[in-house]
């Protein structure tokens, strides 16, 4: 008859663990068919290969099991493994077809299991080399007479040392009562073994096994006075763990400190952000006026620690500082929920380190800008915002036109928001968490842009206790169109700022709590959206100035003011490299319009010598000639009241599903074609058309005209930026008349 290793339970021929504790032990997998895999055990991996859609982890030669990306607590691009890797992971359970379900391991270390295991097929057997010492011991400790005191019986036997690879015989005291992200402290919830079956310590009135592992109230209020209320409510070997310490005896450190306290135990006090449970410890992580750290608490795998614990709530933390998978984190050994003057002294501590990080000391607008000097103010407020989130951890996702501009403009505040990110927080992908690019195919913050974002941020808020994300609108959200989508959002209490060059209408200026835009009078057409986003990313981290320089030039198709083209060119950006820069993003913008391709667009932007840029930029060029070819040989032109009109039919000559899109096709047809004369281009297919003009047209006004004139149109603006209107297809002929009549009336 075999015994377990953890507590030495009788297990019938050929097995080495219990039932209880199947997921306290790690196995080197040796056998030859995925049929042999036990559901729910953590397994030995190897990294096969990256997919788009996950892992793929070798469990033995030809025992290959798919880590789905869905099972990751992070994004797959994040992972930092490589083929080759050793990795933990666990068995989800072996479908008919063979295929095996793995899901992630929140352990990734052989010292963070209580023991290991060689599961050869169907048996299983220690490593080699290593004897049956942990099960005499835990037979051993069967013997403990019940009528012990608590604090004389350790809650778990020790095992062997071959089942704590990392610890030396001295070790147990001192590493054990700090595994608070281990199975370890599973124990503290388990009876120990005797030998009639009962529970050692169980029964004791005054014992940590009696205790409620969730109170928040535990560990501050013992004190070592030999009474059993002083036994640690971690019940981790009782005769070896030292009671925790007063709270005169450790002294409060900061977030900031903590790279270099690894394996000191640390006090900290701070406000909850969120709180995750993964399938082993709930981690929580917690601020305050210095940064976030993670910290983890342990019940068993998958309950949630501290349930009484919510996000908001002022804490004192006890705990070993770790470093696990390159992160700091903290192993919880004591947790309390702070109020009254506690909690009060915690939240005016951060507020008052909040208030003077948040506000930038002033902005200089990159190149001098007096356009962008006049709208510093708003600019302030608008960094503030960003960096008030960033400080209260709160995700910022980012809007802007899938267009050179807006991703110029999305790029530049992506540039000076990540590496605050990773200043204020310890873990390593926290970039991925709290900073999100989602472009739009057009420059209107509609409601199905709105939709999509109220969606993920409530199921972020629900499932993982997110905080609302603020909302920066770069080059949208400023129109009539965009309406709805931010009062959708305002519903909720979504905190919105807009940055955008071009006027706001007056709908939407009282809907949103910043915007940056020029008023009515006088109007600075030499303003890109880029070119504020540059000079409101610098007053966001003056770190990254120097990386800024060129971004206001690259986002300019034609009429780069000098003072730009002079500013790229200090950086050592010409002309024609800043062409290259324009048409590549140009290009990678159109494909894949939904991701925020964050790591080419920097490589772009940034990281980039010329080569990325210019085989792009190349490629963008090809296109876009082969295009304006097909469409200038399809062009008919008109006069109408004294203008010239360029009319092509975009359905019928363009490759609607290709590069170039519509709108910069015919900004490249307008621009080939005028010739000084008033001139304007249409482009009108199935259901909407597009207008540009020598002078400039008000789309909103020949809208309305277009209306009056075709009445049975239902003809309306579709996006005010990009010249775009709307109307019914089966009155396509009688618009389009009716469009060239309204912008002849324009000029």
């Amino acid at each position: 008859m075999g015994s377990c290793i953890i507590c030495g339970t009788d297990v019938g021929d050929g097995g080495r663990i219990c039932d209880s504790h199947q997921e306290d032990v790690v196995f080197d997998f040796r056998g030859n068919s995925p049929d042999q895999l036990v559901p729910d055990r953590f397994y030995h991996g190897v990294v096969d290969g990256y997919a788009e859609f996950g892992v793929f982890i070798d469990l033995a030669p030809g025992v290959t099991g798919l880590l789905h990306r869905s099972e990751l607590d992070r994004r797959l691009d994040s992972l930092d493994g490589e083929p080759g890797d050793d990795v933990f992971i666990q068995v989800k359970g072996v479908r008919d077809n063979g295929n095996i379900d793995l899901a992630w391991s929140i352990r990734q270390a052989d010292r963070e299991f209580r023991g290991a295991l060689v599961q050869d097929g169907e048996s299983e057997h220690l490593p080699e080399g290593e004897d049956d010492g942990s099960a005499d011991d835990a037979n051993d400790a069967s013997e403990v007479d019940e009528t012990d005191d608590a604090s004389e019986v350790d809650d778990e036997p020790e095992t062997d040392d071959a089942f704590d690879t990392d610890a030396g015989p001295d070790d147990a005291a001192e590493t054990e009562p700090s595994r608070a992200a281990t199975d370890a402290d599973a124990a503290a919830d388990e009876p120990t073994a005797v030998g009639n079956g009962d529970t050692a310590a169980g029964d004791d009135e005054g014992s940590a096994a009696d205790e409620d592992p969730s109170s928040v109230e535990r560990n501050f209020s013992a004190v070592d006075d030999g009474s059993e209320s002083a036994v640690e409510s971690e019940p981790d070997a009782a005769d070896d763990v030292e009671s925790t310490p007063d709270d005169a005896e450790i002294e409060r450190v900061a977030v900031e400190t903590l790279p270099n306290a690894v394996g000191d135990t640390v006090r900290l006090e701070g406000e909850v952000v969120s709180a995750r449970q993964t399938g082993g410890p709930t981690v929580f992580e917690v601020r305050d006026e210095s940064g976030v750290v993670d910290v983890a608490a342990f019940v068993e795998p998958g309950v949630r620690a501290y349930p009484e614990v919510e996000v908001g709530d002022a804490i004192r933390i006890d705990g070993e500082v770790e470093r696990r998978q390159g992160d700091i984190q903290v192993e919880t050994e004591a947790l309390a929920v702070l109020d009254g003057a506690e909690a009060e002294t915690v939240r005016r501590r951060l507020a008052e380190a909040l208030t003077e990080k948040a506000r930038p000391d002033g902005l200089q607008p990159l190149a001098g800008d007096g356009a962008v000097a006049e709208l510093g103010e708003g600019l302030l407020d608008a960094a503030e915002a960003i960096r008030r989130a960033v400080l209260e951890s709160r995700p910022i996702v980012v809007r802007h036109p899938a267009t050179a501009d807006g991703y110029v403009a999305g790029a530049a505040v992506e540039r000076a928001v990540l590496p605050l990110i990773r200043d204020e927080h310890a873990k390593s992908d926290a970039e991925y968490h709290y900073f999100t690019r989602r472009p739009l195919d057009d420059p209107v913050y509609g409601m199905d842009a709105a939709t999509n974002d109220a969606t993920r941020m409530l199921q972020d808020r629900d499932r993982h206790d997110e905080k609302l994300p603020l909302l920066l609108l770069a080059g949208t959200g400023s129109t009539t169109e965009s309406a709805d989508g931010i009062e959708l959002l305002s519903v909720y209490g979504v905190e919105a700022v807009v940055v955008d060059a071009a006027v706001a209408d007056s709908e939407t200026r009282d809907r949103v709590d910043t915007l940056v835009s020029p008023e009515l009078e006088p109007v600075d057409n030499d303003l890109s959206t880029g070119t504020l986003a540059a000079s409101l990313a610098s007053a966001v981290n003056a770190a990254v100035r120097d990386d800024l320089a060129h971004l206001p030039a690259v986002s300019y198709w034609t009429d780069t003011p000098d003072r730009y083209v002079d500013l790229a060119r200090e950086a050592d950006y010409d002309r024609e490299r800043i062409a290259e820069l324009r048409e590549a993003v140009a290009l990678e913008a159109y494909y894949q319009s939904y991701q925020d391709k964050r790591e080419l667009i920097t490589d772009l932007l940034f990281d980039d010598g010329g080569d990325l840029a210019a085989h792009v930029s190349e490629q963008f060029r090809e296109k876009l000639e082969t295009e304006v070819e097909t469409a200038t040989a399809n062009v008919v032109t008109e006069a109408v009241g004294g203008v010239e009109f360029a009319l092509l039919d975009t359905d019928e000559y363009t490759h609607r599903y290709d590069f170039p899109p519509t709108p910069l096709l015919l900004d490249d047809l307008h621009r080939r074609h005028a010739n000084g004369n008033p001139f304007a281009t249409v482009g009108i297919g199935t259901d909407e058309l597009y207008v540009r003009g020598s002078t400039d047209l008000s789309v909103g006004e020949i809208a309305e005209r277009a209306a009056e004139i075709a009445p049975t149109a239902d003809v309306s603006t579709a996006g005010l930026r990009e010249g775009k209107i709307g109307f019914l297809s089966g009155e396509r002929d009688a618009v389009e008349d009716a469009v060239v009549a309204a912008v002849a009336e324009q000029f």
